[in-house]
């Protein structure tokens, strides 16, 4: 199911509605697809590797590309098995963390961060990024490759930022401040 706003659409990918995607104007597919297909993408990997290796070497210690993009394709498995689990026993607040490693408190229209953890040899550097309506109840922005201690450093990464903004600052706008005003807004498009 899609629906459409002015410069963004949205997609729900669970059919309990706790888990929606951005689909931005003039991208084919939705953020979360978007970006696993990416990360499954040997060749794209390459050439982000390739533009990004004095990040990967200084920050992971990694100067083999095919190791690199190895661990990426064996970590999107296993994030998108994470993610897209719809048992009914499912807790998308297990996976996702506030965006600010320093923010303790609940905010509306929270940023939020996903990651694998406890990653062998390495901390997983791959990242989903979704605004939190409520407990349980995210709308995915997009997600990137994280190679830097923080996101300012990179462009990519600072586009991911931006991203994040402009669909909060979309619902908080439209009076969206949790799931239920998220419904009432779809229902009203």
């Amino acid at each position: 199911m899609q629906y459409k706003h002015s410069f963004m659409k949205f997609d729900k990918i669970l059919d309990n509605g706790s888990l929606w995607a951005v689909r931005y104007e003039g991208d084919d597919d939705n953020a979360l697809r978007k970006v696993f297909a990416q990360w499954n993408d040997p060749e794209w990997l390459w050439d982000f590797f390739t533009e990004n290796m004095a990040d990967l070497e200084s920050y992971f210690k990694i100067t083999d590309l095919n190791q690199a993009i190895y661990d990426t394709i064996d970590d999107s498995g296993e994030l998108e098995c994470l993610i897209l689990d719809i048992s009914p026993d499912a807790d998308l607040d297990l996976l996702f963390r506030p965006l600010e490693n320093s923010r303790t408190a609940e905010m509306t229209l929270g940023k939020e961060k996903a990651k694998l953890q406890n990653r062998p040899e390495h901390a997983s550097w791959l990242r989903l990024y979704a605004i939190k309506l409520e407990r349980g109840c995210y709308i995915i922005t997009g997600g990137a490759i994280k190679l830097t201690h923080t996101m300012r450093e990179r462009t990519h990464t600072l586009r991911e930022l931006s991203k994040m903004e402009q669909v909060r600052n979309l619902l908080l706008e439209n009076g969206v401040i949790d799931n239920e005003g998220f419904e009432d807004y779809m229902h009203e498009m």
